[in-house]
């Protein structure tokens, strides 16, 4: 007997991910005075349960509220409801859908084979607009748009353990990051760059500006290792080193060093220095390193990368606002829910969340599972696009369970 299958999915695979899933296989030709078991099933299904409690909210709300209010209360709530105005509409399009699906049904007992077979495919593409609505409309509207859309990437590299060899690593993964912008139409500036004699990178900094540029790079903060033989290893030995990634947001530059909504000016002790290290003749002669040092959270920022005070004024202050605005978004996400530990831990920019080994060619991510065979499409940047896709879709539907857990 023909039978039909039907599942939905919001989440990533197991074992990356929680998973709501749904299936169910209804007879190809139901009878006339039965529901379409499909149809049923997706009404079950945990997103459109959520999608019906969201609106009865809302109806309650509209209640209450009077419309010509001039309340701060009132005011919240009207805009409230309208913010919820295209879920409600797709929600009557899921009715209307339904409503059409059930008079469809019916016509599969019709005795000419032609109305069948015209009701059978209008059944298929109702039933997959049903689908589409459950599976992709409606989370989009349960989860609210991004906050941090807007915002650039600051990228702070550090090699860690593994000597040079971990240096030699740190400059190949800032070239990844660039090579990453490039393949999505980002900007890239490196900004610091505190090369060695061997050719690597004892640290970094790398400005990413695009769309969406935070907030697809935010889960690259953490340890990242490399295993492979250094080309100073004669003896084939496998050596493991880590080089430290902290991803900041970076909101765009007004002009004012001042940000009232992360620090006050008072906040802020500023001193100057001359500048340390190999250079021209301009180094060590004048004052023109900056170091900040914000006093309520202990922060500290110095910079001497550019030729004058000023500019490393202007470059520290720029640092230490990403900065705070990391503790805070961290802060944020915690005190709301701790739904997206798994993402989140690594905020402490200790926890290793990705292995690149070089001697079996598989680059594997820690957090979800996923292992790429391919170490130098990742390199490259071009692969490394796929963990970011996974890790947004995962960071997704965690606000998509949390959006279930709040309707």
């Amino acid at each position: 007997m023909l039978r039909t299958a039907l599942r939905l999915r919001v989440c990533l695979p197991p074992p990356r991910a929680r998973t709501f899933r749904w299936s169910a296989t209804p007879h190809a030709q139901p009878r006339a005075d039965t529901k379409d078991n499909v149809a049923v099933a997706l009404e079950k299904s945990p997103v459109v349960q959520a999608v019906q409690r969201r609106l009865q909210q809302r109806s309650e709300m509209q209640a209450k509220v009077q419309p010509d209010s001039n309340t701060a209360e009132d005011k919240q709530t009207l805009q409230r409801i309208h913010e919820m105005e295209p879920l409600r509409a797709a929600w009557e399009e899921w009715e209307n859908t339904r409503n059409l699906l059930a008079e469809t049904t019916r016509l599969l007992q019709d005795p000419d084979p032609t109305m069948q077979a015209l009701a059978q495919e209008e059944r298929s593409e109702l039933l997959a607009r049903l689908a589409g609505l459950a599976e992709r409309t409606f989370p989009a509207l349960l989860v609210p748009p991004s906050a941090t859309a807007h915002l650039a990437a600051m990228l702070e590299l550090k090699a860690g353990v593994g000597g040079s060899e971990s240096s030699l690593f740190a400059a190949e993964v800032l070239r990844m990051y660039v090579r990453l912008a490039q393949a999505m139409g980002w900007h890239a500036n490196i900004v610091a760059n505190n090369e060695t004699d061997n050719g690597g990178v004892k640290d970094a900094v790398l400005e990413i500006k695009g769309e969406r540029a935070y907030d697809l790079l935010r889960w690259e903060s953490g340890v990242h290792r490399v295993q492979r033989v250094p080309a100073t290893e004669f003896n084939g030995r496998v050596h493991t080193s880590t080089v430290a990634v902290l991803v900041l947001p970076l909101a765009e530059d007004k002009g004012s060093e001042v940000d009232e909504e992360l620090f006050k000016m008072e906040e802020v002790k500023v001193e100057v220095m001359r500048s340390r290290g190999a250079g021209g003749q301009h180094v060590n002669k004048t004052e023109s390193a900056v170091r900040l040092t914000h006093l309520p959270t202990g922060i500290t920022v110095s910079m001497q990368d550019e030729r004058s005070q000023h500019q490393n004024r202007r470059r520290a202050f720029q640092v230490l606002r990403a900065r705070l605005m990391d503790r805070k978004l961290i802060e944020d996400v915690k005190n709301r829910r701790d739904v997206r530990r798994n993402l989140v831990s690594s905020a402490d920019r200790s926890e290793k969340i990705r292995t690149y080994n070089f001697p079996q060619d598989r680059v594997t991510d820690h957090r979800i599972g996923l292992s790429l065979m391919n170490v130098e499409a990742v390199m490259e940047g071009e692969g490394l696009r796929d963990f970011l896709d996974e890790l947004a879709k995962k960071h997704q539907d965690d606000l998509l369970e949390e959006a279930f857990v709040a309707s």
